[in-house]
């Protein structure tokens, strides 16, 4: 190896130009010799007369130094891509070719081999990244495919709960059975000592709406009256089950265990698009001798 002695890079000795700088190196190989810099050349005085002397003195020739001589070591022959001006191999990471100085690629370029690695897993990345984003996107349709139904229960619960509710009227109700003089018009009648009587257990009261409508709770009011009086001159029902069917034909049922008070007892619903209402009465306390099953009245809410 040698030196460059333009930027002093490494070179093989058999190269004509220096792989980093382009410098041409032949004239080295030729004179077997480095030359020395431009400020160690030797330089030939000239002669100024002096006054004094009669002749002027020639200085004499300075010796070049003696070459000393160096064993040939052989270099292996480089392997790389080819120049594509003189076909020459060079090695890699050369910036200039060694045979004619050809500009071989660009300072900041990467290798051939480098670059490839590069672009290989650039791609891969990209695939990867497009592989996690459909899996994402298929992960999210099939959650909203099978939470549907809880999440939009989840919504309308908490809508319920952050509304005021507000009564809703039904179109008319109509009931399996009732005993003489206690209709089931009595249901919706707000009037004091009118109420539905029905005969026994397994009797039901059906309420319908002129429209789907979301109902949130029902208070239901047991016995002939709410006056603690006549609270209890007729058997009034403990176990109930409310029917809710929906505009789609869909039916819910709730069971629902009543408290023996004059105060209602709210009932929550929480449910959408109803059309029909129905109370079937399941069994009842007091239930003796004369006495009939006694409701008083319904009522129902929707979101204000």
């Amino acid at each position: 190896m040698r030196s460059c002695p333009t930027c002093g890079a490494q070179v093989a000795r058999d190269d004509d130009f220096c792989g980093t700088c382009g410098t041409y190196l032949g004239w080295e190989a030729d004179t077997g010799q480095v030359p020395p810099p431009p400020s160690e050349a030797p330089t030939r005085r000239i002669p100024v007369a002096e006054p004094e002397q009669p002749e002027a003195v020639q200085p004499a020739e300075p010796v070049a130094p003696r070459p000393e001589p160096t064993a040939q070591v052989e270099e292996p022959e480089p392997d790389g891509p080819p120049c594509p001006s003189c076909g020459t191999a060079n090695p890699l990471r050369r910036r200039f070719c060694r045979r004619c100085a050809h500009r071989l690629q660009l300072d900041d370029a990467p290798a051939p081999r480098e670059q490839s690695r590069r672009l290989s897993n650039h791609d891969r990345h990209r695939l990867w990244r497009r592989l996690v984003i459909l899996a994402t996107v298929i992960l999210l349709v099939v959650a909203a495919v099978l939470l549907y139904p809880l999440g939009e229960a989840v919504v309308q619960d908490v809508l319920d709960k952050t509304s005021d509710a507000a009564p809703v009227a039904p179109a008319g109700v109509t009931a399996s059975d009732a005993v003489p003089g206690h209709p089931a018009t009595g249901l919706t009648d707000v009037r004091t000592d009118v109420y539905w009587g029905a005969p026994g257990p397994g009797a039901w009261a059906e309420f319908t709406f002129d429209h789907p409508v979301r109902l949130v709770q029902m208070l239901v009011h047991l016995g002939p009256s709410s006056k603690p009086g006549r609270y209890t001159k007729q058997a009034r029902p403990s176990h109930i089950d409310v029917e809710l069917t929906r505009a789609d034909g869909e039916t819910r049922t709730i069971p629902v265990a009543l408290t023996d008070q004059p105060q209602p007892d709210p009932i929550k619903l929480r449910t959408s698009d109803v059309v029909r209402a129905r109370i079937v009465i399941r069994d009842a306390v007091d239930l003796t001798g004369n006495r009939h099953i006694a409701m008083s009245l319904v009522e129902f809410f929707t979101r204000g």
